[in-house]
């Protein structure tokens, strides 16, 4: 549904390294249930697109929720990336973008920078996206 970009096995590695070391660094809880999502997303992404993880770490994630099932954090990871989609396509259309549609982003829009990369990847009027994109964060539900 996302039409993500297949990238290499290294990537794939990378990616699942640099989150789950933003995990062991998470304080609190809902940093920890961020990050958790954003481990099984990069686990699942990988396997989707034909690269399995040879040691999944998803049995010691549950564990960081004191013994809770997974379904929670999956349930939380679901409506984080949807918040964020929808997020996405909600600014292209309100930019005057033609086809909003096309727009399949799920990066963290709190940051202008993260901001700035999707108006070039999608050719949108920079300016103009990100001005429409901090109005947008403050009555957005996002999950972080």
């Amino acid at each position: 549904m996302l039409g993500l970009a297949r990238h290499t096995p290294e990537w794939y590695r990378d990616r699942l390294r640099e989150e789950l070391q933003e995990l062991r660094d998470a304080k609190g809880r809902w940093e920890r249930l961020s990050e958790t999502s954003d481990v099984m997303f990069a686990i699942s992404r990988a396997q989707h697109d034909g690269f399995p993880v040879r040691q999944s770490p998803l049995p010691a994630l549950t564990s960081t929720f004191e013994g809770k099932q997974c379904w929670v954090v999956c349930a939380y990871m679901l409506g984080k990336y949807t918040s964020r989609w929808l997020f996405y396509r909600t600014a292209a259309s309100l930019s005057g973008m033609k086809d909003p549609q096309s727009v399949r982003e799920v990066v963290n829009p709190t940051k202008d920078s993260k901001i700035e990369e999707v108006a070039s990847r999608h050719q949108v009027d920079k300016a103009k996206f990100c001005r429409i994109s901090r109005h947008l964060r403050r009555v957005w539900p996002l999950f972080y």
